[in-house]
């Protein structure tokens, strides 16, 4: 199994090329893993206190268990992925099952800044996007899609968002094989990726 990993600031683009490679491959071939199903799930904490917990801090995802389904992958076996609710800051009861397929590929803000995680992955990839359209990407994001308010977003990007990336986002760019200016809008970087993902599938 190849495992792609899709690094890069929020609303730089990693979805975008992991989707557009999924299309030209196929999903009999290519799963997609997100990171972000992968927060850790805190039921012990009140909504409100969720709510002012670090979302962009490493230490806020369940790498462990992303890591341990990579691994199940590689055996086989199929996984039960989470599923979040970023209303509540928690997960739900509901999962979604994922079957081992010849490539995996894994998007998150965070997944080359965790050194057990790089080691699962063959390709790592970062998406370099500049931050303002990075910012008015976020805000169109979660007004639209997480129901959340610009002043939120707004506060959520200057107190978190912004020195999380700086002080691990961006520093986990010198781990990529590949960095990828322009998320999605970048033929090139998603033909050649597209290309070794073929080329994986046919040895």
């Amino acid at each position: 199994m190849l495992v792609i990993g899709i690094a890069g600031g929020t609303g730089s683009g990693k979805t975008t090329v992991a989707r557009r490679i999924l299309k030209r491959i196929g999903t009999e071939h290519v799963a997609l893993l997100s990171q972000d199903s992968y927060y850790k799930h805190q039921p012990h904490l009140t909504k409100e206190e969720r709510a002012q917990v670090n979302y962009d801090h490493p230490n806020s995802f369940d790498n462990e268990l992303l890591i341990e389904h990579l691994q199940e992958l590689r055996q086989g076996r199929r996984i039960q992925v989470p599923v979040y609710s970023f209303s509540e800051h928690i997960r739900t009861e509901e999962s979604i099952p994922l079957a081992p397929t010849p490539v995996v590929v894994l998007e998150g803000i965070l997944v080359l800044a965790d050194e057990l995680l790089r080691k699962e992955m063959d390709i790592k990839v970062f998406v370099d996007t500049d931050a303002d359209v990075r910012v008015l990407r976020r805000i169109n994001r979660d007004m639209r899609e997480r129901g959340r308010s610009f002043d939120s977003v707004y506060a959520q990007y200057l107190n978190t968002v912004k020195p999380m990336h700086e002080a691990f986002i961006e520093p986990s760019k010198r781990y990529a094989d590949l960095i990828v200016p322009e998320g999605g809008e970048n033929e090139i970087a998603v033909t050649l990726l597209a290309s070794r993902i073929r080329q994986s599938i046919m040895t």
